[in-house]
């Protein structure tokens, strides 16, 4: 197992593939490190900075809040259960990632590439999704109470079952995704 100080100390950049399970990299700053393809299951990288490529790598269970993975690769990664409250991940590629149960309260993703994940029963309260691309995403009993999704890219994603209690769907076209079910009391909706 790579010791964390190593990490720390920026003596191992390439980590893809490794397992990580469990460590503790709260804070740390990892910006030109590989981490495609590893195992971070369960760790501990509250307030940490993650510019780096997360492609395919394990963060099931882990915790992540309040870290800034602004512009981060994370496609195919599996976050699910994963804890991003209040987390930074404006811009950052999440095509077909797995966010099954996220805790995302209050996380900010505007203009991430959400295409295909899988956000069902993810709590997104609050969070910030305006122009993001959610093309195919299944947001299914998802919570969405209060969250932005102006101008979000929609087509074929399923919020079947969603709470969207006061959300801002403003500037997107709500017929070309599935809101069977949702809750839409007091919505910021546009005229179709």
């Amino acid at each position: 197992m790579i010791e964390a100080e190593k990490i720390r100390q920026g003596e191992v950049e390439d980590l893809r593939g490794a397992g990580l399970e469990g460590i503790d990299l709260a804070g740390v700053r990892l910006e030109r490190h590989n981490l495609a393809g590893a195992n971070l299951t369960g760790a501990h990288l509250a307030g940490a900075v993650l510019h780096c490529d997360l492609w395919g790598a394990n963060l099931m269970g882990a915790n992540l809040s309040e870290s800034d993975l602004r512009g981060a690769n994370l496609r195919g990664a599996n976050l699910m259960s994963a804890n991003l409250q209040n987390a930074s991940l404006g811009g950052a590629n999440l095509e077909g990632t797995n966010l099954m149960g996220l805790n995302g309260i209050g996380a900010d993703l505007r203009h991430a590439d959400l295409r295909g994940a899988r956000l069902s029963g993810a709590n997104l309260a609050g969070a910030d999704l305006s122009g993001a691309n959610l093309a195919g995403a299944d947001l299914r009993s998802a919570d969405l109470e209060e969250a932005n999704l102006s101008g979000a890219a929609v087509a074929g994603a399923s919020f079947a079952g969603a709470n969207l209690l006061c959300a801002d769907l403003s500037g997107i076209d709500t017929r070309l995704a599935d809101f069977e079910g949702a809750c839409l009391v007091g919505t910021l909706l546009d005229a179709v």
